[in-house]
């Protein structure tokens, strides 16, 4: 047997852990892929962003997502108090890919780690890592099947893509405070009856609740009329229209007009999920032997669709480092992976941060945008976030204050003029 079990074990099955298996194993490595849970298994984050499409294309993933013919994404729809207002991912500052799809994870999620195997790459369902041994060299997990029996693997390299369970997190405490409110999230899949000619399959729709406008929901279209509808707000608000997950969902549709007509008629699916807390962070993102993919490492919020698009970057930013490593170089994991992963994850929260203070949501119910303006913000809606040429990238804070303030004062002007 070598020094080494494997060349790189990844903990997760999911995109990130797909990805960066897919982009490891095509350059030769032994990459070994631990899951806890057995595929086909289901996930929310159905929504795709355009910047997906090039990370996956990189990873050798593009013909399969291309041949599942999933539902086609080339932008977002928005609906407030009856007004209702649309963003061409296609009318973009960017350059890159302007259309993606809507997935239904279960298959999605199924059909990449299948072609990371294709690959090269081995897999391993139903165990769970319950230690981490942290070593620049040699590190190593500590394996538990569903018998209890536990046994030791070593690898070269140890990558985190566990999303959710955030082993490495727990496991090296690492996590923190997240910069962001504990908010919640109920959803569910449904039959969709939907004929009304002013609906866009080919967009997400993003619904603010009349009286509450911290409190969104989604409506994402799949193939053959079936979508995934969600409803997202502080934890202590949903808690109140309900004592279960399926009352308060049902009453929070009814109250929106948009969802509650387009939904009249819909059968779930499934029951209807709870997400508590979901956001989350960690101190770093790598350390001896070890580095944190996608939600392993932090995880904002669904209103943006963000979390398949900062699993498939940090993917595609740590394997190149890995192999080098793995090579006998030494990466600066800071100024090549940490900090500009963490770049557009910053501009990304400063967008979540913008549509629950209203500030972005001036701006896209704005109806006198410059063109200019509406693709730069096109853009980082499209996951476009590591374009640092784009000012709402580089700068968003500042320039969403801004802009914000300018919309707010023409809106202003315009109720006052007879």
């Amino acid at each position: 047997m070598r020094e080494c079990d494997h060349d790189v074990i990844v903990i997760g099955a999911g995109p990130a852990g797909a990805t960066a298996a897919a982009l490891l194993a095509r350059r030769g490595y032994r990459v070994h892929v631990v899951e806890r849970e057995h595929f086909p298994r289901f996930s929310i984050g159905e929504s795709l962003l355009p910047q997906c499409m090039g990370d996956l294309e990189a990873a050798g993933l593009l013909e399969t997502v291309l041949a599942a013919d999933y539902q086609p994404k080339n932008g977002a729809a928005f609906t407030r108090n009856g007004q209702a207002t649309a963003i061409d991912f296609r009318d973009k500052y960017s350059p890159g890919w302007g259309t993606t799809f809507q997935v239904e994870r279960t298959d999605f999620d199924q059909r990449l780690i299948e072609a990371a195997r294709g690959h090269g790459a081995t897999l391993e369902f139903g165990v769970s890592v319950s230690a981490f041994h942290s070593d620049p060299q040699r590190p190593g997990v500590t394996l538990r099947d569903a018998t209890g029996e536990s046994r030791e693997l070593r690898a070269g390299f140890v990558l985190d893509a566990s999303g959710y369970g955030r082993v490495l997190a727990r496991l090296e405490r690492l996590s923190r405070e997240p910069r962001l409110a504990p908010r919640m999230a109920l959803y569910t899949h449904v039959d969709e009856q939907i004929d009304d000619p002013d609906y866009d399959r080919e967009k997400i729709l993003i619904g603010v609740h009349p009286q509450d406008a911290s409190i969104w929901y989604w409506l994402i279209p799949f193939r053959d009329h079936r979508a995934s509808v969600g409803v997202v707000g502080d934890i202590a608000s949903l808690s109140a229209y309900g004592d279960t997950p399926e009352a308060r969902w049902q009453a929070l549709i009814a109250e929106e007009p948009r969802f509650s007509a387009l939904l009249a008629g819909a059968r779930p699916r499934r029951e209807v999920g709870e997400l508590k807390g979901y956001a989350a962070d960690v101190e770093r993102l790598h350390g001896p032997g070890y580095a944190l993919l996608g939600n392993a490492g932090e995880f904002l919020d669904p209103v943006f669709s963000s979390g398949v698009t900062i699993a498939l970057r940090s993917a595609s930013l740590a394997a190149p480092l890995v192999a080098r490593q793995l090579d006998g170089d030494t990466p600066d994991w800071d100024a090549e992976f940490e900090r500009p992963l963490r770049e557009g994850i910053a501009t990304f929260r400063d967008f979540v941060d913008g549509w629950y203070d209203t500030r972005l949501q001036t701006i896209i119910f704005h109806d006198q945008a410059p063109p200019e303006i509406r693709a730069r913000i096109s853009a980082i809606l499209a996951g476009y976030a590591w374009d640092r040429s784009n000012p709402f990238a580089s700068a968003s804070r500042r320039h969403l204050d801004t802009l914000s303030a300018l919309c707010r004062l023409q809106a202003e002007r315009s109720e006052e003029t007879p």
